[in-house]
C-alpha cells in the first residue's frame, strides 16, 4: 500500500467531520436525515465520514449560505452535479474511442469482379 487514502474511504467520526466543515454534529445528522449525505456506518453504528462526504457538505453549505438555496434545491443541485460528471466522463470515454477508432487503418473495401 502506498499510504495514499481513496476520497470515499470513510475516516472521520462525526465530531471531527462537523470541526472539519465548522458546522454542528446536529447539522449534519440534518443533512443526512434530509438525505444530502449518507456517511458509512461501523458495525457499532457510528457515523464514518469520507473526504468525499466532506467536500459534498462543503458544496452544500456554500449552496445555502452564499446562494440561500434551501434543501431541497441543494439536493437536486448536487444530483445534477453528479449527473453532469458522469456524462462528462463518458463523453470522454466516447470520444477517446472514436479517435481510437479514426487512426485506425481499414483495409480497403473488397470489390468482387473488379
Amino acid at each position: 500500500m502506498d499510504g495514499n487514502v481513496e476520497d470515499d474511504e470513510p475516516m472521520y467520526v462525526i465530531s471531527i467531520a462537523a470541526r472539519l466543515v465548522g458546522m454542528h454534529q446536529q447539522t449534519l445528522r440534518y443533512y443526512e436525515r434530509a438525505g444530502l449525505i449518507e456517511p458509512k456506518r461501523t458495525g457499532g453504528n457510528i457515523r464514518m465520514y469520507s473526504n468525499t462526504d466532506i467536500q459534498r457538505i462543503r458544496q452544500a453549505q456554500r449552496l445555502v449560505d452564499e446562494l440561500g438555496v434551501n434543501l431541497a434545491g441543494v439536493d437536486i443541485i448536487l444530483r445534477m452535479s453528479e449527473q453532469i460528471r458522469a456524462l462528462q466522463e463518458e463523453l470522454a470515454a466516447t470520444r477517446a474511442e472514436l479517435d481510437k477508432l479514426r487512426s485506425t487503418r481499414l483495409p480497403a473495401p473488397y470489390r468482387a469482379g473488379g
